[in-house]
């Protein structure tokens, strides 16, 4: 049956129209011939081996990702049933190495990249010099050290490659029959060195190379379309240096002669598209003939209507098109970049784990490109785009976060129930079949979305639902771009977003004054919940120039009151708004500056919310408690050394036991504080008030913790917990608000962690308090809550802590201990 199955492969590789016909009948017989091939037979690896490349040409054909998974797993297993001296080891390895690295281009997964490269070498070290496998084991490890390169760019990536890749090509004479296949690679390589280094010979041997590749090309031959799609761009990277008429024209005619070559339906015709639309706007640029323009926006157009095996590509296409249209139609903007961030759910694939999305993000620059886009759409007077397209930029991980915490209520049962049962797997399981549960969860989303009423189940959220999000009063975003920084201003849900012009501020200015600010709390030693402002150097002054920290703090926030927040007043006063709640949403440079500081008085309650639709969220929650019960935790003392003692935190916690009463308090502290207690406390709990060290893991974001005694509490253990009755939580540590600025704010900072694990309200610092002022805190806050025998709400929290910070300025401290406490959410 195999060698049937073997023909059939072979007529889907020859076939002009790349039939899905025969590549169907190849996976029945494949399957069938494992299905009856018992465990332990010697043929059962190499069946599994082959029927992973049948689900990898059927991933290759449909882009499906589920076929690739199968094509892993199946290739995994063929992989553990053969023994290292088995004589197809190295083939099966091989197999292996080609679905990871597949898997690698369409996910992005730095895990996968580093099997690949392991098992490549593997493969390679089983197989014995003269080998007529060795040069495709060579082939296979230079492209995954060239795929290591593009990621990290190290040079010596790139060498090891360029040497391996000769090698392997030397092992090819001409009239191999793989010879095509090394040398693809091989050009790969010289055009990486072109890029790198500039040198023009490198892009003219990558193109010669590449020339021969489809001179050994059949014309009817499945793979004959990608090379000519390489050549291509090759060509338009001569000619963007040279700006040669021919270079364009055959690079024309390459991706026309590519196009034709790709079937409907294939998921690779949409980058093709793409790259024909970007010599079209280059032919556009020389001639000036205005039918190559359309047919750039028809090729765009058209590509984003097709599934794409690359969204990256599609991304970063998205912002291509969109650069085009700004220039000759920019009322046609927006959607460009709407189609760009429309990816996003797969560019950041619910299946992946949440560093690795985190990851992404730093690696495609989400956060610069969301404040480009947006830009964008303040400068053609597009408010509700910007808006849209900020949120969902803003909300690329938060969102998914929240995404596995989500009401269904109004599904069908069957729904429902699904949709719970793999949100929960995905979210506390952290089990390694994550890809099949988010490939199952992502079905059932598809019906759950056929259902009246649930069309934009967990889809970005259009404008006219975002604009509830001032529902309790008006929400500031404020973004920040090297063009230029905007406030928008959302005032009620009735009415119209507003530009707020922000002229004299820009993201140098931004960035010089965070650096300042950073400085200024290095020399007051402000890193950890400190035992003393005594021990501070408050108000000295290192040299002559320099001011003291008290003048910077006073510089920092008279600048943010000039040029951010009285401007965002005045926008105010339009829509006679003078008192009452608002709340900031912060991006990019912006992220981390004391907004709610700078005015000189207090009209208003500043809260900061991290989207727009966590508010919503926040608010749209009904509170679940029959009975009030606050959680404590005290830890003055870790237990291990790894902080110092807290000598407030015991009177911190006595006030509040003292204000609420021994019956509404379930208190733990010292050596009861460890993390499975206040696990348990939290699902207990609505109400939780945490006064302990705390630690902002920037890199890690979901790593960041609270110390407790013996242990950590990290955020990835309280997202993964289930929070029905959380209400609010005051985080009395250190750095439990500080966002990262390159992340666009996306809430991985503790406080915001809270939030989305289902708190609706939170107060947190952005950088460490005074630890004698905590009971001052924690006394006048819970104070006004409690004040007459009253239910404590958590709308009333942000009032709360304006109460208390007001009563700790009285008292004349310094800055730094007043300003870093904030509040987040309703």
């Amino acid at each position: 049956m195999s060698l049937r199955a073997r023909g059939y492969l072979a007529l889907y590789n020859l076939s002009a129209e790349v039939r899905v016909y025969w590549l169907l009948i190849a996976l029945s017989r494949l399957q069938d011939a494992v299905n009856l091939t018992p465990e332990g037979h010697p043929d059962r690896p190499q069946y599994l081996y082959r029927l992973s490349g049948v689900f990898i040409m059927g991933y290759w054909r449909l882009g499906d990702l589920k076929d690739l998974e199968a094509a892993l797993r199946t290739a995994q297993a063929a992989v553990d049933l053969a023994p290292e001296a088995h004589s197809d080891s190295a083939h099966l390895v091989g197999g292996l190495v080609e679905c990871l690295s597949e898997r690698y281009a369409r996910l992005g997964d730095i895990n996968d990249l580093q099997a690949a490269l392991q098992n490549s070498q593997k493969a390679l070290d089983l197989t014995p010099e003269g080998h007529s496998d060795r040069a495709w084991r060579l082939r296979d490890l230079a492209r995954c050290m060239g795929d290591r390169y593009r990621r990290f760019g190290d040079v010596k990536d790139l060498d090891s490659a360029s040497w391996k890749l000769q090698e392997a090509v030397t092992l090819m004479p001409k009239g191999h029959p793989e010879r095509a296949w090394g040398l693809e690679v091989l050009a790969e390589s010289f055009s990486d060195r072109y890029w790198r280094f500039g040198n023009l010979t490198d892009l003219n041997v990558a193109l010669q190379i590449f020339r021969e590749v489809l001179d050994l090309t059949p014309r009817i031959h499945s793979l004959r379309a990608r090379r000519l799609e390489r050549l291509a761009k090759e060509l338009m990277a001569r000619y963007s240096k040279f700006n040669e008429r021919a270079d364009l024209e055959e690079a024309l005619q390459k991706n026309q002669q590519a196009i034709e070559l790709t079937p409907a339906g294939d998921p690779r015709k949409a980058g093709r598209l793409q790259d024909l639309a970007g010599c079209l706007i280059a032919q556009y640029h020389r001639f000036e003939d205005p039918h190559d323009l359309e047919a750039v926006y028809t090729h765009f157009s058209n590509s984003f209507k097709l599934s794409t095996i690359t969204p990256r590509k599609s991304w970063y296409s998205s912002f291509v098109w969109a650069s085009i249209l700004a220039t000759y139609r920019p009322s046609d903007c927006p959607a460009a970049y709407m189609a760009g961030f429309s990816l996003l759910p797969e560019i950041l694939w619910i299946g992946h784990s949440m560093d690795v999305r985190h990851a992404t993000i730093h690696t495609l620059d989400i956060g610069a490109a969301t404040s480009t886009a947006t830009r964008t759409c303040i400068e053609i007077s597009n408010l509700t785009a910007a808006i849209q397209i900020l949120e969902q930029g803003l909300a690329t991980t938060f969102q998914q976060i929240m995404q596995l915490k989500t009401d269904v209520e109004g599904l069908p049962p069957n729904l429902a129930d699904d949709f719970r049962r793999l949100s929960d797997e995905l979210y506390c399981g952290m089990s390694t079949d994550w890809r099949d549960v988010a490939n199952e969860r992502k079905d059932i989303l598809d019906n759950i979305r056929k259902q009246p009423g649930f069309e934009y189940f967990l889809l970005p959220k259009p404008y006219t639902v975002l604009r509830h999000a001032s529902r309790g009063g008006p929400v500031i975003i404020l973004n920040s771009n090297i063009s230029g920084c905007d406030g928008i201003l959302l005032p009620h849900p009735d009415s119209d977003p507003v530009h707020v012009p922000l002229p004299n501020v820009t993201l140098d200015l931004l960035q010089s004054h965070k650096a300042t600010l950073k400085q200024q709390l290095d020399r007051c030693g402000v890193r950890t919940r400190s035992e003393s402002a005594s021990t501070r150097l408050f108000g000295r002054r290192e040299n002559f120039e320099s001011k003291t920290t008290q003048e910077c703090f006073a510089d920092i926030l008279a600048w943010l009151w000039m040029h951010v927040v009285s401007p965002v007043y005045q926008a105010l006063e339009a829509y006679e708004i003078s008192n009452g709640r608002l709340w900031w949403l912060p991006t990019g440079a912006f992220t981390g500056l004391p907004l709610h500081a700078a005015p000189p008085t207090d009209e208003f309650l500043h809260s900061y919310t991290v989207t727009l639709g966590s508010l919503i969220n926040s608010n749209a929650k009904k509170s679940q408690r029959n009975s009030l019960k606050v959680g404590v935790v005290g830890v003055t003392d870790t237990g291990s050394g790894r902080a110092h003692y807290l000598n407030g935190v015991q009177q911190e916690v006595d006030n509040i036991i003292s204000i609420i009463g021994k019956p509404h308090v379930q208190c733990l502290a010292g050596e009861q504080a460890t993390v499975d207690a206040i696990k348990q406390q939290l699902q207990e709990c609505s109400w939780a008030h945490l006064a302990c060290h705390g630690k902002q893991n920037l890199a890690e974001p979901t790593k960041s913790h609270l110390l407790l005694y013996g242990d950590s509490l990290k955020l990835e253990t309280v997202l993964q917990m289930p929070l029905a009755n959380a209400e609010f939580v005051f985080l009395a540590a250190c750095q439990t608000a500080m966002g990262d600025s390159q992340l666009m704010n996306e809430s991985l900072h503790l406080g915001g962690g809270f939030i989305a694990a289902g708190f609706r309200s939170a107060v947190g610092t952005q950088w460490s308090m005074d630890d004698q002022d905590g009971p001052l805190i924690a006394e006048v806050f819970y104070s006004h809550l409690f004040r007459d025998g009253r239910k404590p709400q958590a709308s009333d929290t942000a009032e709360a802590l304006h109460l208390a910070v007001k009563e700790l300025k009285k008292r004349n401290v310094p800055y730094e201990r007043w300003i870093p406490f904030i509040h987040m959410g309703v």
